[in-house]
């Protein structure tokens, strides 16, 4: 029996100001992925494409752990997007057969007379046909279940961009102004001195 599970997650931040503005920030979607998820559970398969081993997952009395393969980029306007391409589920063939998984989101630079925010937005469905003893259960139970384990998994990921994002960008700003010498008031362009 198919069932379908979805998910959305919006998030608001309020960015500090900072010497280089954030969009310069998120020109760089691995830094993204790294303020997302932790280190020791990426994989950077190209420049745009990471592979996510997500934390296990209990689902019922069933525990899997999908990894994921995302694209992570940015448009010209500071969009920043990402898509899933595809999930595999290791250890349980049954169930890697069956399933499915759709992750989109975004997250956008705003300029308000307050500052700049970021604004953004997952979206996050997984379709799976689960094996008999699941199939017998209730499908508005399985539906409640599987919805609210993918809201909890969206809500850890905005938990953890609110937090890590901002504490990486600030991260980032240091090490650029160090390596660049554009700290205080330092940042004029030297001069050469024609003697």
């Amino acid at each position: 029996m198919a069932t379908r599970f979805t998910a959305s997650q919006s998030v608001e931040i309020a960015v500090p100001e900072e010497p280089i503005p954030i969009q310069h920030y998120l020109r760089q979607p691995q830094r993204l992925v790294k303020a997302l998820v932790d280190n020791s559970r990426i994989q950077q398969l190209s420049e745009e494409i990471f592979r996510l081993k997500m934390r296990p997952l209990t689902f019922m009395s069933l525990s899997i752990q999908p990894t994921v393969d995302m694209r992570v980029w940015t448009e010209s306007n500071d969009v920043i997007y990402l898509r899933s391409l595809g999930c595999e589920i290791l250890g349980f063939e049954y169930i890697n057969q069956r399933f499915a998984l759709n992750l989109k989101g975004h997250l956008s630079p705003k300029e308000l007379s307050t500052g700049t925010r970021l604004q953004g937005r997952a979206d996050l469905e997984v379709q799976i046909d689960l094996p008999p003893p699941f199939s017998l259960t209730p499908k508005p139970i399985l539906e409640a279940t599987g919805n609210g384990l993918l809201k909890s998994v969206l809500l850890t990921v905005k938990q953890r961009l609110l937090h890590q994002l901002l504490a990486d960008y600030r991260y980032w700003v240091i090490s650029q102004t160090k390596n660049q010498g554009i700290d205080g008031d330092s940042g004029k362009l030297p001069m050469l001195n024609p003697e």
